[in-house]
Formats: C-alpha cells, sequence, structure tokens
C-alpha cells in the first residue's frame, strides 16, 4: 500500500530474537524428552573415556552461550584437578542444563560461577547463582521428573532440566544435590567418582640431555 511505513529494524531483530529463543527452547525439550525416555528405558549406553573436566565445561559455556548472554560467567578450578571418567556428551548435557537454568532464574548481570575441585576420592563441581534460590521446601524434590518451584520465570518449562542431570549423573556413579546459598541464589553441587585416574605425563623437555656436539 502506498504510504505504508515499514518495520523498524530494531522491532524486526527482536521479533528474530524472540522466535530464535522459541525455537531453541523447543529443541532443549523435545531433546530432554527423547534424553529421558532413553535413560529411563536404559538405552543410553555410557562412552566413557578419560577427560579433563576444563575442557567439558568450556564446551558447556559456549552451547549454553546465547541463555547466558545477559549473564557473566566466572570459572574457579582447584589447581591439579585429575582426569575423570565420563561420557563427555552426556556431561555436557548437564552442565548446559545447570547453567540455563541458573541464567533462567538470574536478574540480568547476575554472576554465575562454575567451580570444581576434589573431595577425597571425588571431583566435585558446583554451578552457583545469586537468583531467586529455590523455593522453600522443594529442596527435596527438585530432581523429580516434571517437578517444578513455585517461584517461577518468564521462559517457560516443564520440569525435566534436573532430573535429567540427575539420571546422567548416577549413571556415572555420582551424585547431585541441591542447596540454597547465604546471601541469595541456588548451588547445584555434583561429585563424581575420580578412582584409577591415569597419570597424566609430563611432556618431554627436548634438548634437556645431551650437550652440544
Amino acid at each position: 500500500l502506498a504510504g505504508a511505513v515499514p518495520a523498524p529494524a530494531e522491532t524486526e531483530r527482536e521479533t528474530a530474537a524472540a522466535i530464535r529463543d522459541q525455537a531453541m527452547h523447543l529443541h532443549r525439550m523435545v531433546t530432554n524428552l527423547l534424553d529421558m525416555a532413553r535413560l529411563q528405558a536404559g538405552k543410553a549406553p555410557l562412552h566413557l573415556e578419560w577427560q579433563p573436566i576444563e575442557e567439558v565445561i568450556g564446551a558447556s559455556i559456549q552451547v549454553a552461550s546465547q541463555s547466558l548472554r545477559a549473564n557473566a560467567v566466572r570459572v574457579a578450578l582447584s589447581p591439579d584437578l585429575p582426569l575423570v571418567a565420563i561420557d563427555a556428551v552426556l556431561m555436557e548435557r548437564v552442565l548446559c542444563n545447570l547453567l540455563e537454568n541458573a541464567a533462567k532464574f538470574s536478574p540480568p548481570g547476575a554472576e554465575i560461577t562454575i567451580s570444581a575441585d576434589v573431595e577425597d576420592d571425588r571431583l566435585a563441581l558446583s554451578v552457583n547463582d545469586r537468583g531467586c534460590g529455590f523455593p522453600p521446601g522443594s529442596l527435596p524434590r527438585v530432581f523429580d521428573l516434571f517437578e517444578r518451584g513455585a517461584t517461577e520465570s518468564p521462559v517457560a518449562g516443564v520440569g525435566l532440566g534436573l532430573a535429567i542431570c540427575r539420571a546422567i549423573v548416577e549413571s556415572h556413579g555420582g551424585t547431585i544435590d541441591a542447596s540454597n546459598r547465604d546471601g541469595g541464589g541456588a548451588c547445584v553441587r555434583i561429585r563424581l567418582p575420580i578412582g584409577g585416574a591415569p597419570a597424566i605425563e609430563p611432556e618431554a623437555d627436548e634438548g634437556r640431555e645431551g650437550g652440544a656436539a
């Protein structure tokens, strides 16, 4: 029509971003449903390999980057972490779910922290945020299938993420628990067995032996 005013470029970008976010949410929900069905049916065999956990953490942050665009992520790793026998793809899914959950319930600008250290014979991973925390009385049930807290987010969900995290972690012989942090926010902590990790061979220092001819 003559005289019609085209939509502003900013409005088009916002619409495209909203469509993209909803498509990503739908993709995650369908993937979570399929993964949960496979795990419950025992049809998700683990492909265990000795992995440096920092690489899995880095990959998870990259995959979840769109969900994390409003929040800074700080990584705090203890020195000399051992290798851990995990299915890297499934453990990446765990960390992505936890990061996306932390971002979902955190205000823009609030920092999310991933830390890793050793507790006895376990590798301990924590995802911490400064959001609204878990609702009172919900902590014993947060890992149950289809469990959702009373505190809702504008981003929809069906209560699958934490249930899948528990199923994957327990399939690795690990444990997962949740708590509320002093001063506000939530903490989800994973503990994975590390017994039998191979020693990391130091790189050969070429040229140390044998002097000049």
